[in-house]
């Protein structure tokens, strides 16, 4: 693979990262506003609209420190930028094992809507960072 098209491999896909995080924003602050409004005591959503919205900043400032770094990468380089995305899968799947902990912690034994909604909220951003980077590991392709 060529140095020019890995760069352009690496900026869509922190494109779609920031993408995602400001859908997360949007999407997490737009549930919240609209249970303040509405007046409306659902422990559910509020800690799922809140977890979303923390990973989507969250996300959105790392998108914005990796575009920073952005550069043309050789052979190492790469399978440096690799041995990092498959960290990053294996995090993002832990993540998600967590957060459905969280789910099943909070309904089966404590009966508790909240950490069930903060539980989804973490799967939910664990699953779309670990296809994100898988999306981009398999771009790349085997290192020959």
């Amino acid at each position: 693979m060529w140095a020019d098209t890995l760069l352009t491999l690496e900026q869509g896909h922190l494109l779609r990262l920031g993408l995602w995080a400001g859908v997360s924003v949007l999407g997490g602050t737009a549930l919240l506003a609209w249970l303040m409004v509405r007046q409306v005591a659902a422990p559910l959503l509020r800690h799922f609209a809140i977890q979303t919205a923390a990973w989507g900043a969250v996300n959105a400032l790392i998108a914005l420190w990796a575009w920073r770094g952005l550069t043309m990468r050789d052979f190492a380089g790469t399978q440096k930028l690799l041995n990092i995305l498959w960290l990053n899968t294996g995090l993002d799947v832990g993540y998600a094992a967590v957060g459905l902990t969280l789910v099943i912690v909070g309904w089966r034994w404590e009966r508790r809507l909240g950490a069930v909604g903060a539980g989804l909220g973490v799967v939910l951003q664990g699953l779309a960072l670990a296809l994100l980077d898988l999306r981009l590991i398999l771009l790349i392709g085997p290192l020959r």
